[in-house]
């Protein structure tokens, strides 16, 4: 499958329009940002690094009943993926309080949940992403209730089986956030990515972190965190 002309641009990803109006290739690229995009890189390696790791996680994912996006991966950083219309939401699943729970609560970052915390932030980086609940959501026809049940629902069977997966590799599922589309018939199905940019992932055992923290925090070690990742993941 050929790319034809570019749909899009965002932070991490390019958008391809394909000879097939219902699928498109998504090309993962090496920039990195933070903070709403106020800080900018280049991580080695990442384009190729997210791409297979979040196919793989896909792929895991729709074997246990979550619709995603997937097709097929055509190269080490683009994917043929359907095209969706973005719900234009930020899906956020918390198990241990981090970032910016930890500011808004005053937690010590490391603090366990007692139960999964989900929240949802307006995607929009004019307005720095802000958080909203589901009656902002309703109030501005982002997305009907039953659409709203359907992402709560996966959202929460996702970070289940993703906890599970990463327990075995000796990884605690800190935080992520993902994103949901619909399919031109309406089908609610997992899009965008899951990788360390995306989630916070931290080693069972030393608390180390393997994620975008190292980039967003000046840590260093930023692409031995993402090839660790890989390499747990059995990617290399």
């Amino acid at each position: 499958m050929k790319k034809l002309e570019q749909l899009y641009e965002g932070k991490a990803k390019k958008v391809f329009a394909t000879d097939d109006p219902n699928l498109v290739i998504v090309s993962y690229k090496d920039d990195a940002t933070a903070l709403n995009g106020k800080k900018r890189g280049t991580i080695a390696g990442k384009g190729v690094i997210n791409n297979q790791m979040s196919n793989h996680l896909m792929k895991m994912l729709e074997k246990n009943g979550i619709p995603t996006h997937f097709v097929e991966e055509i190269s080490g950083t683009d994917t043929v993926v359907k095209k969706v219309e973005i719900v234009p939401l930020e899906v956020i699943v918390r198990n241990v309080a981090a970032g910016s729970l930890s500011k808004r609560l005053g937690l010590p970052e490391g603090t366990p949940m007692r139960k999964p915390v989900i929240e949802y932030c307006y995607k929009c980086d004019a307005l720095d992403d802000p958080m909203v609940n589901e009656y902002h959501i309703a109030a501005m026809g982002w997305a009907d209730d039953l659409t709203m049940q359907t992402i709560a629902k996966y959202a929460l069977k996702i970070n289940k089986l993703l906890l599970a997966y990463f327990k075995k590799l000796n990884v605690d599922l800190i935080d992520f956030k993902i994103e949901f589309g619909t399919t031109a018939d309406g089908t609610v199905v997992l899009a965008d990515e899951i990788s360390p940019d995306t989630c916070r992932f931290w080693d069972s055992t030393t608390h180390e972190k393997l994620d975008k923290d190292r980039f967003r925090r000046d840590m260093g070690g930023v692409e031995e965190a993402y090839e660790e990742m890989a390499h747990r993941l059995q990617l290399d």
